[in-house]
């Protein structure tokens, strides 16, 4: 095997993996937007924003509001 192959196999699989590692926590929210939206409302059920929040910080908004 050349050296040529083998770096490029090497550097290859290094961005296949962090492609692969990135999907789930990128991607996937962003194609399946209304499930992460289900996902995120049980999550953050019986939470109340200003117990959570010191005062004077901005409190949580939608991540997947559009401006």
């Amino acid at each position: 095997m050349t050296l040529n192959l083998r770096t490029t196999l090497i550097f290859g699989g290094f961005i296949s993996l962090i492609g692969a590692t990135f999907y789930p926590i990128y991607f996937r929210p962003l194609t399946w937007l209304e499930e992460a939206k289900k996902e995120q409302a049980i999550n953050r059920a019986g939470i109340v924003q200003e117990d959570v929040h010191p005062p004077g910080l901005k409190v949580w908004s939608d991540p997947f509001g559009r401006k």
